[in-house]
């Protein structure tokens, strides 16, 4: 499969019942590591400077992302190692509202599917058969994998470019999928 493919099929749900999940990982899909530092830090909506220990990468997050995430056809939820600082200086430089994160697993990799990320168990659990997408630079065939195998709905494995973090091919694949899986329409700027 290629990046842009899901894993399982979906026969259709409600346009009234709730909208997919979108897994967000911070470092490469919004952090991109081959960006330069560009981003504004005198800007009236950013938090003050991280403390010792938080990324000094956040100046490269790009404020733009924000509002696209929010008209994707999704309910945001942070897929990160960031945890809870997603919330304390990711979102607010995106001018997100604080996201909600899954719980991550504390023991090894599960047994029988060498290369599975340590992520996917959880996120299909936190979906609980909900449609899903996740954005990522570290998805794999273990993963496409996993979840056709323990996610009953469908889900949009979406592997991101690490040197350039999401940009409007991206929005437009998420934006597509999104959409066809209950009718939720919205512009989100991709292009």
């Amino acid at each position: 499969m290629t990046s842009h493919e899901h894993a399982g099929e979906w026969s259709g749900t409600a346009p009234d019942g709730p909208r997919p999940l979108l897994f967000l990982d911070v470092d490469g899909p919004l952090i991109p590591f081959g960006a330069r530092d560009g981003a504004d830090p005198a800007h009236p909506t950013y938090p003050p400077e991280p403390p010792p220990g938080v990324s000094p990468l956040l100046a490269r997050l790009d404020p733009a992302q924000g509002p696209r995430l929010a008209a994707l056809p999704y309910e945001l939820v942070w897929a990160t190692t960031w945890e809870a600082d997603a919330n304390t200086w990711v979102a607010p430089r995106l001018g997100l509202p604080p996201l909600p994160l899954p719980a991550w697993p504390d023991g090894p990799d599960v047994a029988g599917w060498p290369g599975l990320h340590w992520k996917t168990p959880a996120l299909v659990a936190w979906a609980a058969g909900r449609p899903f997408a996740w954005v990522d630079d570290e998805i794999g065939a273990a993963d496409r994998a996993w979840v056709a195998a323990h996610h009953p709905g469908p889900a949009l494995l979406h592997r991101v470019d690490a040197r350039r973090g999401l940009g409007g091919d991206d929005y437009a694949t998420l934006a597509g999928w999104g959409a066809s899986r209950g009718g939720w329409v919205r512009a989100c700027g991709a292009g």
